[in-house]
């Protein structure tokens, strides 16, 4: 892995080259993306199993494409119990996390008649897709349904690609299942994020959508934005260590891999204070990849997107940190909490040697699907704020409204709204 001196010079380019593998890099695929979800737009289910017979092999029709329940009861059997009791549990931790972060309506009252506040209601409808290409992923389905479920959504529809044979990952329906999915569709690709968003003769059209997916189901999620709201245009997976001369070389290198094995557009970064370090985690990184079973993988996304900077100062690191806005961020340095305080942008912030990065895609409770790209800076990680909406509460006795009412008048005058004034006045006419 290769090692640079953490400059002004090595931390733009760096930057330039992270932004490359941003969905908004992509506008060659948009034109196809697009015709595709006009085409699902106006043809629905005909266009979905078209697109599905194309893409996937699978013959699908209105009576195979939803998921039945005798095809979840199926999963059930296939799958390891040892497995299902682990997802049980990892459910419990996300579950109670997401619970603390229930927000609930609020009235605030004056004795002069005046009330104000906000009402808190859950969406009608959401979307949840999940990938089912390079592999199954039902720690995501956890992810995306719980923290809709714990927000009160009314009804969770989810999609995911099948095989040739129209059979769907157990392992992702059963998650599907225990989450509290409600309605489960065989369908992947930008035409299943056209059918969520438009609806089709099967399909039911959401109110939001959300989930992880390539580079057709991000730059479908975009072009459907606005007629739903949607999570993020999230990007590749990524991952930051910041590291002093006490950080044990192999955790280190083991958590850079962790995350260099999704895909080759995957990034994995190591800022460390100490050179000697750096080339420890170097060597340790290249005995792993020769014994890990995505090791091509690991190889393209480290010679593309892999860095090991040798920073002069824990300031400096800590400010390249920020910048990078890492979607996820291990700090391995001898006080993390202190070193904590001072980072701005990160999507999920590890602390000490015991809390590595999978800890928190698998187990510990708070979300993991987080913000790419340098979108740290702006988004949060998913919660069940993003499956919630807000309406603004006001009432005003005649009380209330006299004394205030002629700057009302003055203010709304001075913009040339005169029916907006006239609105206020006419309540005061002798």
């Amino acid at each position: 892995m290769r090692i640079l001196k953490l400059t002004k010079d090595t931390k733009k380019n760096i930057l330039e080259d992270l932004l490359k593998r941003s969905p908004n890099s992509y506008k060659q695929y948009e034109a196809r993306v697009n015709e595709m979800i006009e085409k699902v737009r106006s043809e629905k289910d005909r266009a979905v199993f078209s697109y599905t017979r194309q893409f996937d092999g699978a013959e699908l029709n209105r009576d195979n494409v939803r998921i039945s329940e005798a095809e979840i009861a199926g999963a059930y059997q296939m799958l390891d119990e040892k497995l299902i009791a682990v997802m049980k549990k990892s459910l419990e931790n996300i579950k109670a996390y997401h619970e603390k972060q229930k927000q609930y309506s609020w009235f605030d009252s004056r004795p002069d008649g005046v009330l104000l506040g906000q009402k808190v209601t859950p969406l009608a409808s959401v979307g949840v897709y999940v990938p089912g290409g390079k592999a199954a992923y039902p720690s995501s389905v956890l992810m995306n349904v719980l923290p809709a479920k714990v927000a009160g959504v009314e009804k969770i529809v989810m999609t995911t690609p099948c095989s040739k044979e129209g059979t769907v990952n157990p392992a992702t329906l059963v998650a599907a299942d225990l989450a509290g999915a409600d309605e489960i569709y065989k369908v992947g690709g930008a035409q299943a994020i056209a059918a969520l968003a438009f609806g089709t003769e099967s399909i039911p059209r959401v109110d939001k959508i959300v989930g992880p997916g390539n580079i057709y189901v991000a730059l479908a999620k975009k072009a459907v934005f606005g007629h739903v709201s949607i999570d993020s245009v999230a990007g590749p997976s990524e991952i930051l260590v910041l590291a002093d001369e006490k950080a044990n070389p192999r955790y280190v290198a083991a958590d850079l891999l962790s995350q260099a094995e999704h895909d080759e557009l995957a990034s994995a970064i190591l800022i460390t204070t100490s050179q000697n370090l750096a080339e420890q985690v170097s060597e340790e990184i290249d005995h792993f990849t020769e014994k890990l079973s995505r090791r091509e993988i690991i190889e393209k996304s480290l010679e593309n997107y892999g860095y090991i900077l040798v920073a002069e100062t824990l300031s400096d690191a800590i400010d390249t940190a920020n910048e990078i806005a890492s979607e996820h961020l291990e700090i391995l340095t001898s006080d993390p909490y202190a070193v904590m305080m001072q980072i701005r942008n990160a999507g999920a912030i590890f602390l000490g040697e015991y809390a590595s990065e999978p800890l928190g895609d698998y187990f510990a409770g708070p979300n993991h699907v987080l913000p790419t790209n340098g979108t740290a800076k702006f988004f949060s990680p998913l919660s069940v704020d993003d499956f919630i909406k807000k309406s603004s509460i006001i009432s005003y006795s005649r009380e209330a409204l006299e004394p205030v009412y002629k700057d009302i008048v003055q203010f709304a005058e001075s913009e040339q709204l005169t029916a907006h004034a006239n609105s206020i006045r006419v309540r005061f006419e002798e």
